[in-house]
């Protein structure tokens, strides 16, 4: 589909061992969206997540946030063309 964007997006903060990666999880199965969450060694969250622009907008708002024991800090996103994602997955 043409109208489906892909966004990296990096999430910085306490953003391990609170429950991000299910949250997300949650939050790009309510949304519609598909790619994945992961932690990273540095202690920030990677995601990719395939959607339309506003599906990936309600998202990222989402990010920013975060699940309630999570301290966001910054949320950088950069897009990139569509990976054709089948489902959203939590990467351990």
């Amino acid at each position: 589909m043409s109208d489906k964007l892909r966004y990296a997006i990096r999430v910085t903060g306490r953003v391990q061992g609170v429950g991000f990666r299910y949250s997300a999880y949650r939050r790009a199965q309510d949304t519609g969206i598909t790619g994945y969450v992961k932690n990273l060694p540095d202690g920030s969250v990677q995601i990719e997540a395939e959607g339309s622009k506003d599906q990936l907008d309600t998202f990222v708002e989402w990010c920013r946030k975060g699940p309630g024991l999570s301290y966001v800090e910054s949320v950088i996103v950069d897009p990139f063309p569509p990976a054709r994602y089948k489902e959203f997955r939590i990467y351990y």
